[in-house]
């Protein structure tokens, strides 16, 4: 009996931490969304743009590389709401297969160029000196090459491919990473908890992963939101030069890319509505960056 009302308890504790949790989270977002409004209204388009993606063989309402030459070419009706293309392919299928391409390859590659870069940015600010130095010249020589060019040479040299395309874009973002990550390190090394830490005999490495490296969380997440629009131009610019992922799988860039080759006046849906779609995408992640940088800077979040 004991036993059941101490269970009992248990449950009823861990029900209003519960309720605690969610109501802090509600009041935090309600906080959020008055200070940055843009900032809430993009991230709820970018929620419901992650929702569709996932859900797209069950929201798109035909095969996205089914070709019908008896449909091809035709505008928005209600049977097709975006139209057809050349192949007679649905275009509001397409669009939502091709956000699935899009968005897998944007944010694994700004997680995986920003992380490479943060990492290299914290053990060279922190090491300093000479292997500073060689670091920062290695990375102007990176940045002397526009990321389009960058990506482009590498894709030429490795082929086109999802992962091919992903680490190319993702390569293109890492001196960004390592000198935002990097001109955070060398001020924090030398503040007084770090030479505390090196006081009572902590390594480096220690005192790289848990004194310096969290102070890089917050930096690192602003630099990761505002990359993803950068990287969604990126990759559609591959896409469109027919560098990215071959067809017939879908993207936003190999849509318009398909769409402008075929003909010297292509069919206006092809490009009118995977180009809506890449600057809805990019002015959404542009505000989010813009809202995540303000709720994380101390002077601006102050100003407010």
């Amino acid at each position: 009996m004991a036993q059941d009302e101490a269970q009992l308890t248990s449950v009823a504790v861990t029900g209003r931490d519960a309720a605690a949790i969610l109501s802090r989270l509600m009041r935090r977002t309600g906080s959020f969304a008055r200070r940055h409004p843009l900032g809430f209204v993009s991230a709820v388009v970018i929620a419901g743009l992650i929702f569709v993606t996932a859900a797209a063989p069950i929201v798109a309402p035909y095969d996205p590389t089914e070709t019908n030459p008896a449909d091809r070419k035709q505008g928005p009706s209600i049977s097709h709401p975006m139209g057809t293309d050349l192949l007679g392919r649905d275009i509001l299928s397409r669009v939502i297969y091709g956000s699935r391409v899009s968005l897998q390859v944007t944010v694994v590659a700004v997680l995986l160029g920003t992380v490479v870069g943060s990492l290299w940015g914290i053990v060279s600010g922190y090491i300093g000196g000479g292997f500073d130095t060689v670091s920062q010249r290695v990375l102007e020589v990176f940045m002397g090459f526009p990321a389009l060019i960058l990506a482009m040479v590498f894709l030429v040299g490795f082929g086109a491919g999802v992962w091919t395309v992903t680490i190319a874009i993702a390569v293109t973002r890492v001196p960004f990473g390592t000198r935002v990550i990097r001109s955070v390190v060398v001020s924090v090394k030398e503040s007084s908890y770090v030479d505390a830490a090196r006081a009572v005999g902590a390594s480096g490495p220690r005192i790289m992963a848990f004194h310096i490296a969290p102070q890089c969380l917050a930096p690192l997440l602003v630099l990761a939101t505002t990359q993803l629009g950068v990287v969604i131009i990126v990759e559609a610019s591959l896409g469109f030069l027919g560098l990215s992922i071959p067809p017939p799988t879908p993207t936003w860039g190999n849509m318009l890319g398909g769409a402008v080759a075929a003909l010297l006046r292509p069919h206006w849906p092809l490009v009118a509505f995977p180009g809506l779609m890449i600057f809805i995408v990019v002015l959404a992640f542009n505000f989010l960056g813009d809202a995540v940088r303000d709720t994380f800077d101390p002077r601006l979040r102050g100003s407010v």
